[in-house]
């Protein structure tokens, strides 16, 4: 990999400078994408912003700022809202102590636009993109995985698959706000889809259809998740927010449910005063792995009356065992009907206690 530090002023990369919203940021005659389509948004604050300028102006430096060179381009990775802001000052959209840029004497003009930026200039293998990005990522607005990931699969697949996934208002926020975490704007939804569609595996994903013409397999994997969500799931609660669905789907969609026996299910269990994790039954219904339901648990308390009740004998090896020695088990099980309170306590010591689990 290769890794240039180049000195560039502000005159340079004021250039061409183009700011169109959602829709991008550039600059440097148009060769710096400075923030790329449906990236993030500027989040600089009014005294930040100023800060930048305030810094200029005195001469003091800024810290240094990190390009990825694609091709003749060149894409920010560090330092996009440094950039935004003295750009932004330099074509007169704010002021500074109530002086725009065009209000400056031309020394001053000048000695801002002849401010000198150092920049680090990296080239390299995606992987070894990736690996640097990951590395430097480390001060300033940083910049989350996905946005890293952006920053070295870029090609006409990220672009198609950004303005699906990655714009405020974009059609996967239209159709999944209800069951997705996170923001469109910050990527959290490209990634989640990526994830979804290729078990986890996000870079190779990217790696593999970073030229294809369009995201449209992704696109159409994310409608069917949610579809399914829809057809299995069409009573909506809160708690279906967040839930990894496409992993369901990639498991179950080729499953015969009736929709009508999953609700009465999760009916049942949302009313559950034993069930703690009302998030957990909607993966629950389709394995019926109780782990997902993070069942009640018996307090301190019931534990310790119930150690004296038995005198500290186990009732399944009839041997006598310190409290940390043994825990706390339902004689009935929950699937059976058992209630966590005093009367279907016993204490277990753990070795008899992990033999039941294994029955």
């Amino acid at each position: 990999m290769k890794i240039e530090l180049k000195e560039f002023t502000i005159k340079d990369i004021v250039n061409g400078y183009e700011n169109s919203d959602e829709e991008g940021v550039v600059a440097f005659g148009g060769r710096l994408d400075i923030r790329p389509k449906y990236q993030r948004e500027f989040v600089y604050k009014e005294a930040q912003r100023n800060a930048v300028i305030d810094t200029i102006r005195k001469g003091f430096p800024l810290n240094v700022m990190y390009w990825v060179k694609n091709d003749d381009n060149y894409e920010v990775l560090d330092g996009q809202q440094r950039t935004i802001s003295f750009c932004e000052y330099v074509v007169g959209n704010f002021s500074v102590d109530e002086m725009y840029f065009h209000n400056l004497t031309k020394d001053k003009q000048e000695q801002i636009l002849d401010y000198k930026l150092f920049i680090y200039i990296c080239d390299g293998t995606d992987s070894e993109k990736l690996e640097w990005f990951k590395t430097i990522n480390i001060a300033g607005e940083k910049l989350s995985n996905q946005e890293l990931r952006n920053a070295v699969y870029t090609g006409p697949w990220l672009s198609s698959a950004k303005q699906k996934f990655s714009k405020t208002g974009c059609v996967a926020y239209k159709i999944g706000e209800k069951y997705m975490s996170g923001s469109p704007i910050r990527q959290e939804y490209l990634e989640t889809a990526i994830s979804w569609i290729n078990n986890g595996k996000i870079e190779e994903y990217m790696s593999i259809h970073q030229q294809d013409d369009n995201a449209d397999e992704l696109w159409q994997y994310f409608r069917a998740v949610i579809e399914w969500v829809e057809l299995k799931f069409p009573k909506y609660r809160k708690e279906m927010k967040g839930i990894a669905w496409g992993e369901l789907y990639n498991k179950y969609k080729d499953k015969s449910l009736d929709a009508k026996k999953l609700e009465a299910e999760l009916e049942k269990l949302m009313m559950d005063d034993e069930v703690t994790n009302k998030k957990g039954v909607y993966p629950y219904v389709l394995s019926h792995d109780e782990r997902h339901l993070n069942l009640r648990a018996f307090s301190d308390s019931q534990k310790r009356k119930t150690y004296e009740k038995q005198k500290g004998i186990c009732p399944m090896c009839k041997e006598h065992f310190e409290i940390e020695q043994m825990e706390a088990d339902h004689i009935t099980p929950w699937s059976q009907g058992g209630k966590t309170n005093d009367e279907n306590c016993q204490m277990l010591c753990k070795e008899c206690n992990r033999r039941k689990s294994d029955k």
